[in-house]
């Protein structure tokens, strides 16, 4: 049994089309055709209703670390709840242990330099962040459209690049265990969204949290 805010590779691979990274450095996992273009559609549309400036906890003095846009998803929406039903059908991971669906969009020269999205325990924001849900666990993201040309998403330390697709998850366990039994976070998850070279990418992320996040 997985442990609260957790998905397993076991549960990932029982779905038809999943496709594990062959790395033991990170568990990472592929699954094409994971949403239809019709839904990829009306996320993309929201997006660009609500899009604003994308921010980060800590950008280690780089204002260009991150340049991309971002969007709230309305978690009322019946395109979100569509998502969402299909992300936990995947994932198995109780929704309150979900942030908000989150959607981003890279235009031409916009990037999201090499990072982990779990929380540094030794940053200036650990407490503010991780207080009360806890540390990251997992993340799902979903391309939205096909890219021209860049926007791929690389993992550095295995050298594992993906390029946007219509309607391909991708995710990733944040954490792995110490020898103490005990997880942290990961550093083989860096991964970095990088330039669009030519058109623009939508992406949407759900992150989720050891406890459950209010």
């Amino acid at each position: 049994m997985n442990s609260p805010g957790e998905s397993s590779a076991a549960r990932l691979l029982a779905h038809k089309g999943a496709q594990r990274v062959p790395t033991d450095r990170l568990e990472l996992f592929q699954l094409r055709s994971f949403i239809d273009p019709d839904l990829c559609s009306q996320l993309i549309e929201m997006i660009e209703t609500d899009r604003r400036p994308s921010t980060i906890a800590d950008d280690n003095g780089d204002r260009y670390f991150r340049t991309s846009e971002t969007c709230d998803l309305a978690p009322g929406n019946p395109a979100v709840q569509a998502l969402e039903e299909r992300l936990l059908a995947l994932s198995g991971i109780n929704p309150v242990h979900g942030e908000p669906v989150q959607g981003q969009r890279y235009d031409v020269g916009q990037e999201f330099k090499p990072h982990c999205d779990w929380f540094n325990p030794d940053g200036q924001d650990y407490e503010q962040y991780c207080a009360v849900a806890g540390q990251r666990t997992w993340t799902f993201m979903v391309y939205l459209n096909e890219v021209e040309a860049g926007g791929a998403t690389r993992f550095k330390t295995i050298g594992k690049s993906f390029a946007p697709e219509a309607g391909k998850l991708v995710c990733w366990n944040n954490r792995r265990p110490d020898p103490d039994g005990f997880p942290r976070g990961n550093p083989n998850t860096l991964h970095h969204g990088m330039k669009v070279r030519k058109g623009r990418k939508y992406v949407i992320t759900k992150w989720y949290r050891e406890r459950p996040y209010i």
